[in-house]
């Protein structure tokens, strides 16, 4: 067997609570999840240092930092090279890469250098059928009480979308905030849906109070104005985010 094989691995999925780790990473070691309590972290993987689709994606999500740190989340990349390797990397996108405009890119969040694989194991960033020594662009949406929320898999050859890495997050936590969920194609300030009804009393009310032009009870949507979202998004900073409705 590879010594990088996941198959007798059993992968984390959402719902689950994430693998704990402690890593040596460019911003010193780590213990996860200890070191982000209370945070949103989005765990994500790169194949290999030097390549340029990877180089673009930690340029973006450098560039995106402030706007993650606003959705109280923390970032941390990884992938398979040794230490020296990252912080080589890292300095050369500082130093030499220009792309769309930026420059002097300085990745400040935590890079894991995880020369076994022995983390990608534990979350299924290597796939057999892609590359037997390589992460895939893996995406872990992880919330302040440890759970695994969302999980995305991408191929080697496509960059990660960074506009929706950034609606997945506002989507999850105005679900835990107010129960809601988001129909198809959803972005910040479109309507949302309501909750189900949980009993016959709820069904009856939600029924009398239903004036969309979708006429179905069970799909009930209501405005929720990009100022409300910032409101909610502020309040959520202050303080643990509460679980809302399963939907």
């Amino acid at each position: 067997m590879n010594q990088y094989s996941n198959q007798e691995i059993i992968c984390p999925l959402i719902g689950d609570k994430a693998p704990s780790f402690v890593a040596q990473t460019t911003q010193g070691e780590i213990h996860f999840p200890e070191d982000f309590k209370g945070k949103w972290t989005i765990l994500f993987s790169h194949p290999t240092d030097f390549t340029p689709v990877c180089t673009t994606e930690f340029i973006y999500f450098s560039e995106m930092m402030q706007d993650f740190d606003s959705l109280n989340t923390k970032l941390i990349g990884l992938s398979v090279d040794s230490l020296a390797s990252h912080l080589a990397w890292l300095h050369a996108i500082q130093k030499d890469v220009v792309f769309q405009g930026m420059k002097h890119v300085k990745i400040e969040f935590p890079l894991v250098a995880d020369l076994t694989g022995q983390i990608a194991r534990q979350y299924c960033m290597l796939h057999m059928s892609a590359h037997q020594t390589k992460t895939v662009r893996a995406v872990f949406f992880i919330d302040p009480q440890s759970i695994i929320r969302t999980i995305l898999y991408y191929p080697s050859s496509l960059g990660r979308n960074f506009d929706e890495l950034k609606r997945i997050l506002i989507g999850l936590q105005l679900h835990d905030e107010l129960g809601i969920s988001t129909p198809a194609n959803w972005q910040p300030g479109d309507e949302v849906i309501e909750s189900n009804p949980e009993c016959m009393a709820d069904l009856e009310k939600r029924l009398s109070e239903n004036t969309s032009d979708n006429g179905a009870w069970f799909l009930s949507l209501k405005e929720l104005p990009i100022e409300e979202i910032e409101t909610i998004l502020q309040k959520q900073r202050k303080s643990t985010p509460k679980k809302g409705k399963r939907t």
